[in-house]
């Protein structure tokens, strides 16, 4: 038997002893040397700990200038990344672009604005409570995405806001023997601002290479009156054209939910569980509010969608008009799409531009 190498964490495995190295990465510690934490000598909280020094909480986050890139984790491999948390005020999280590469490879794996990644795409704080992602109050976002690397893991933070954002952050990892059938993590957002009438949003395309896929993020605005769920989403695999080879029931019930979400009646029942949520209702009832948003996410952890060659995933916008007849809808759908998958992977669609992105 292989000695335990740390990565496939759980209750059944926690008591295993292993030669795995535990790191972190923070404000306080740029680049998890050992032994090198909380030495900082001047940073965004120098002033606070003047009556210190040094070891007394001195660079607690960072400051991102404008226009710029910031590099949240360099770490040489292998290994993988266990934990992130971070956090920043909800106004910047559609223009905070967070960006993940594996093995030194030039097109990022992840390319996800910052609140979508962690399920908060409407820039109002909302709480997860899920097994991969929890967001906790006010505003504490965390990845327990697994993220393995053979070489190199590069994080990185472009503030694409007019003025500086203060980050606070810290990336939790382990250096460690990566097995040969590990694949390597993928995010991509993609928003459909409206959905062009009788059309679909496109939650993923272009995926090519074998791998599964394990998440699905939607933040999704209603433009119209009415119940707006009944559109079904898609998994076209491995040489899928016309029809696919999942088809689901409605959208509310990809994301565990039923009969609308009503409960009680003339109400929707928010809920947020290990695997899956409809965790954000943003009703418009308050001054110069207008239309309904909700946040859904749908964890494929038990259940991953697997694929041999190719990957696209589309979803309905689909409600109801008169004489009982189905609607295609023109909401605003910003979807985030999670998968693993063997490199090389093909390059994204260019990401949109700030008013492209912008929660209005």
């Amino acid at each position: 038997m292989k000695p335990f190498n740390g990565l496939e964490m759980g209750i059944g495995s926690l008591a295993r002893v292993s030669n795995a190295q535990t790191r972190s990465i923070s404000a306080e510690n740029f680049n998890g040397a050992k032994g090198k934490g909380g030495m900082a000598t001047e940073g965004t909280g120098a002033e606070c700990a003047r009556d210190l020094g040094i070891g007394w909480k001195i660079s607690p986050s960072v400051e991102i200038a404008a226009g710029t890139t910031f590099t949240m984790a360099d770490i040489d491999g292998p290994g993988a990344i266990q934990h992130i948390w971070l956090t920043c005020f909800p106004s910047h999280w559609r223009n905070m672009i967070l960006r993940m590469y594996w093995d030194n490879e030039e097109q990022p794996s992840v390319e996800v604005p910052l609140g979508d990644f962690f399920c908060n795409g409407w820039q109002e704080r909302c709480d997860v409570n899920s097994q991969p992602v929890a967001v906790n109050p006010a505003g504490g976002m965390n990845s327990y995405w697994l993220m393995p690397f053979r070489k190199h893991a590069k994080i990185t933070v472009e503030n694409r806001e007019p003025d500086k954002v203060v980050l606070y952050y810290q990336v939790d990892y382990t250096l460690t023997d990566v097995p040969d059938d590990m694949a390597y993590f993928h995010a991509q957002w993609r928003r459909s601002n409206p959905v062009p009438y009788g059309d679909v949003h496109t939650i993923l395309d272009g995926v090519t290479g074998k791998g599964h896929y394990i998440g699905t993020y939607l933040a999704w605005q209603v433009n119209n009156t009415g119940w707006w769920g009944e559109g079904e989403i898609k998994f076209f695999m491995d040489g899928d054209t016309e029809f696919p080879t999942i088809c689901g029931t409605g959208t509310e019930d990809y994301f565990g939910g039923a009969w609308n979400w009503e409960q009680p009646i003339g109400q929707y029942s928010t809920y947020s569980t290990a695997y899956l949520g409809m965790h954000q209702l943003i009703k418009p009832d308050g001054l110069y509010r207008s239309q309904q948003r909700f946040g859904m996410y749908r964890w494929h952890i038990m259940d991953p969608i697997r694929f041999e060659k190719d990957l696209r995933v589309t979803i309905q916008d689909l409600g109801w008009r008169s004489g009982s007849r189905y609607l295609p809808q023109q909401s605003d759908i910003a979807s985030t799409a999670f998968w693993y998958q063997l490199e090389p992977h093909a390059a994204y669609p260019a990401l949109p531009g700030n008013d492209e992105r912008e929660v209005i």
